[in-house]
């Protein structure tokens, strides 16, 4: 039997018969196998070859050989599909790119004894494209025939994505006419401490990185200056969720202060769909400030347990204990918070399918309107990123099963599955999944993940996600991350924001496509 390649095999590509503009793709597929794969050029030493030989005609056709130059061994893929004569030229390139990487996929399979769940998807919203085949007219099973044989993903994907579709658009019936409407994001940037995993704005709530009530005055102009302009557009908002960091680290006057300023300043405020408050970290909880959020009628919360593991809580940097999770979400329960969600991550240190399990027995017990399955994902820039040697996860195997234990889990107690995305580098290729009891959705997590309408974020990390009317083009604009920053230059921002809301509602167009 012919020896197979392993992931450690494919760090630096030589690639032939291709342009550049196909590295990165390459770079993409071959990172699923091995995250740090690069293409590197010919007078580099590569320990993998990948030569295309690209056919264009009546169809278009790509040959892929993979060769291991360290144990002379070598693997072929051919894929091929119609050619579509009235492509433009973009669309034509889009075409070869995708029969390119399905035939890279089918080699890098065979060689490597590993299946891809997800295929050549590695965007981070494969609802998205089943949203747009069904809008295009597609039915239910020619949507999953084009997804497993052009896409090549594996069926119980491809059942997951439209259980998600048609739940979504149950719980928002008219999600692509929200266009017309806006929601808001509320960035709080602080946290009592950092986890190992996290590269979102969070900042010590007690660390030098800038006054919190600097930058809460700065939070309170741009909330009237964006709510401003949305009266003169005579814009609703659909959902408004404070994020970040953990909202929650502030204190209970500054969380009643900023109520008062969105309740004067945005329009039509009570009117707003749903209205959620991360309150992920249960060490940032207390009687003053549930009650605070149940007098302000919040929707949703969340108390994120992450894990039910003690070493775990204390390897990641959460500073709680599960002790306290507990006693918080009970207590919120007491005070009439009636949605809350729980996050759980998959694949946390030291943790692997047993460790999993106990987790979902105790969230039997605790039965939270809506549970958010991630799987984790070494991101860039993070503590676990920087120091892996101290931070041993399950294996792909042992993840797979842990994703598919949620899956079983939440079916037979009664949660649907609503919302998903991907990540780079996530463990063993899969998902973070939103689950809810029905009629329990979060609506803000649907707009969020399908971008059908624009998202203005106020406050530090905060992206607005600006999307004219009647189109499919997307223009980001960050918000400073960082709180003394924010602090410096939140009146320029505002402006800039200003203008760039003022071409996509009025004169000219943002030009940037998703």
């Amino acid at each position: 039997m012919r020896h197979r390649l392993h992931g450690f095999f494919m760090k630096k590509l030589h690639v032939s018969g291709v342009s550049p503009e196909f590295y990165r793709d390459i770079e993409l597929i071959v990172g699923l196998f091995s995250p740090k794969a690069k293409v590197v050029g010919e007078r580099e030493r590569a320990d993998t070859l990948i030569h295309f030989e690209i056919g264009r005609g009546e169809r278009i056709r790509a040959v892929v050989t993979l060769t291991d130059p360290n144990r002379d061994q070598a693997w072929h893929g051919t894929h091929e599909r119609p050619a579509i004569h009235s492509a433009s030229e973009k669309e034509e390139r889009k075409r070869i790119k995708q029969v390119a990487n399905h035939a890279l996929l089918q080699v890098l399979e065979e060689a490597t004894g590993i299946r891809q769940p997800w295929g050549i998807l590695t965007g981070v919203r494969p609802t998205k494209l089943l949203h747009r085949m069904m809008l295009e007219g597609f039915t239910p099973d020619g949507a999953a025939a084009v997804l497993e044989r052009d896409y090549r993903l594996l069926p119980y994907k491809i059942e997951l994505l439209q259980e998600i579709v048609d739940r979504q658009t149950r719980v928002l019936p008219d999600l692509y006419e929200l266009d017309r409407e806006v929601s808001l994001y509320i960035g709080i940037p602080f946290c009592p401490t950092k986890c190992a995993y996290c590269t979102f704005p969070a900042y010590a709530i007690r660390g030098r990185n800038g006054s919190v009530e600097e930058f809460l005055a700065g939070l309170h102009e741009e909330m009237e200056a964006i709510g401003a302009w949305l009266k003169s557009r005579g814009l609703p908002v659909t959902t408004i969720y404070f994020g970040g960091g953990t909202p929650t680290s502030i204190t209970a006057r500054q969380m009643d202060d900023l109520f008062v300023k969105m309740k004067t300043a945005i329009p039509g405020y009570g009117g707003v769909r749903e209205l959620t408050v991360e309150a992920g970290r249960p060490d940032t909880l207390d009687v003053e400030k549930l009650d605070l959020l149940r007098r302000w009628k919040v929707d949703r919360i969340s108390i994120n347990p992450q894990s039910f593991e003690e070493n775990t809580l204390k390897l990641i940097g959460r500073h709680h204990t599960v002790q306290e999770t507990l006693e918080k979400y009970e207590l919120a329960r007491s005070m009439g918070l009636h949605n809350i969600n729980m996050d759980l991550i998959i694949g946390l240190p030291g943790e692997g399918p047993d460790t999993f399990r106990q987790s979902l027995r105790m969230m039997e017990e605790l039965k939270p309107e809506s549970l958010t399955v991630h799987t984790l994902s070494f991101k860039r820039g993070s503590h676990m990123t920087r120091n892996p040697e101290k931070y041993k996860t399950a294996d792909r195997d042992q993840i797979t099963e842990m994703v598919n234990d949620a899956r079983a889990w939440t079916r037979r107690m009664g949660y649907v599955p609503y919302y998903l995305y991907r990540q780079k580098n996530i463990l063993g290729n899969q998902e973070n999944v939103g689950y809810a009891f029905p009629g329990e959705e979060s609506l803000y997590n649907i707009i969020i993940m399908e971008e059908r309408q624009t998202i203005i974020g106020l406050g530090c990390g905060a992206v607005s996600k600006i999307i004219p009317p009647g189109t499919d083009r997307i223009h980001r604009f960050p918000n400073p991350k960082e709180p003394q920053a924010y602090i410096d230059t939140y009146r320029e921002h505002i402006r800039e924001k200003l203008t760039a809301l003022d071409r996509a509602y009025g004169v000219g167009e943002v030009t940037e496509n998703r």
